[in-house]
């Protein structure tokens, strides 16, 4: 079997998205999902293009790699690939190698929460386990509880308040309205909404952007924040259960995020939304 590996063109991205959808399916592990590549697209699609690593066989794509930094590369398989042997040589084999523009530095970390074959080749080949990631999953067949929280859809009139949450909810955020116009512009914003929370006082005071994959398939909260003047309050749980409400009436079967699991304020917040709680994953760490 002969894979490719490519660094796409931009106008290959639409194509990427509907690839990576499709992977997107209820009782797998949670893997790189459409809806981080559509935040990435904030920056512009020439950047999001430079930052993904295609793997194709014949002209299928048979995994994605998106490089959310310098030394972090986060994988998704094709689910029909998940016990491909021969593949997942190839794909540790082009991570490894510092002739690849894959990966930069001595120390690389790699997401790979899903592909047995891949997984199992990495232990193999003395990747260590890295920092522990909690995933959590809300089913939307279940009830979803009404938010105790004012939430309004972002249009270019609202633009300014879920910029200013964003800003204050995350200490290094760079996010503007200029980047939220180009990224909701992108074809992965057709499926996608940002919400903004209202206090009885009229503050924003928490936001959250939702990603469709598409009918029955799992959506993706990301990012989900609250503005740092506003917190204690309940605002996050809020604004998780009118994400999670968004997914269901744009027909996901499920909403899911994934968070760092020292972070375990994040945690709580999801599962107190009715998130079920999944067991940890870490990611893998290598030294050339």
């Amino acid at each position: 079997m002969h894979v490719d590996l490519r660094t796409p063109d931009p106008h290959a991205l639409d194509a990427i998205l509907s690839d990576l959808a499709s992977w997107q399916q209820d009782g797998l592990p949670v893997q790189l999902h459409p809806g981080d590549l559509g935040w990435q697209w904030r920056f512009g699609a020439a950047a999001l293009a430079r930052s993904l690593r295609v793997w194709t066989v014949r002209e299928t794509v048979v995994a994605i790699g998106f490089l959310d930094e310098a030394s972090l590369i986060r994988m998704a398989v094709r689910p029909s690939a998940d016990q491909d042997e021969e593949l997942a040589q190839t794909l540790v084999r082009d991570l490894e190698d510092p002739a690849r523009p894959v990966l930069a530095g001595d120390r690389v970390v790699v997401e790979a929460r899903f592909g047995m074959a891949l997984r199992s080749l990495l232990h193999q080949r003395g990747w260590v386990d890295d920092e522990p990631w909690t995933p959590l999953v809300h089913d939307l067949r279940d009830p979803v509880e009404v938010p105790d929280l004012r939430v309004e859809t972002v249009g270019q009139d609202r633009v300014a308040d879920r910029v200013a949450v964003q800003r204050g909810a995350f200490d290094r955020s760079t996010f503007t309205a200029d980047r939220w116009t180009v990224m909701s512009r992108s074809p992965a914003y057709r499926h996608a909404r940002c919400l903004v929370g209202y206090d009885d006082r009229d503050n924003a005071v928490a936001a959250v952007t939702v990603w469709s994959a598409g009918v029955g398939r799992a959506g993706l909260l990301e990012p989900m924040g609250v503005h740092r003047d506003h917190r204690g309050h309940g605002y996050g749980t809020a604004i998780t259960l009118a994400a999670v409400s968004a997914l269901g009436d744009m027909g996901a079967s499920s909403a899911t995020v994934a968070t760092r699991t020292a972070n375990e304020g994040a945690v709580a917040t999801y599962a107190s939304a009715g998130f079920r709680r999944l067991p940890a994953v870490t990611d893998f760490a290598f030294t050339r």
